[in-house]
């Protein structure tokens, strides 16, 4: 079972950063990809990046791209989401999500961490 813990959301103007971070306990995130999604209120969830834990390959949304940057840190067993340049329309809920490399669906989520982006 992995257990996966948000943290680094809050309140900032736009044009600012903030620096999410997603730790895992109960394993590692060996054979993982870890993704981060976010949430609107009133729209899909969207997937704006995300990890392959073992070679460290990123991938990013078009809506992120330039902007954010994902990262691991192999000894904290923690993936990173710097935001910089934050739009109002980054605001949402931010979760991560992890699922094995060869499986479809992300099986293990967050309890996720409030971005808000004041203009």
């Amino acid at each position: 079972q992995v257990q996966l813990v948000e943290s680094g959301g809050g309140l900032v103007q736009a044009g600012g950063s903030l620096r999410l971070s997603c730790a895992a306990s109960g394993r590692t995130f060996t054979n993982y990809v870890v993704g981060w999604f976010r949430q609107a209120p009133g729209k899909e969830r969207e997937l704006v990046a995300r990890i392959t834990w073992d070679d460290g390959s990123p991938y990013y949304s078009e809506s992120v791209k330039g902007r954010f940057t994902i990262s691991r840190d192999n000894v904290k067993n923690t993936v990173y989401l710097q935001m910089n340049i934050l739009k109002p329309e980054d605001a949402a809920i931010y979760y991560c999500a992890a699922r094995l490399v060869w499986a479809g669906a992300y099986a293990y989520w967050g309890q996720g961490t409030q971005v808000t982006v004041s203009s």
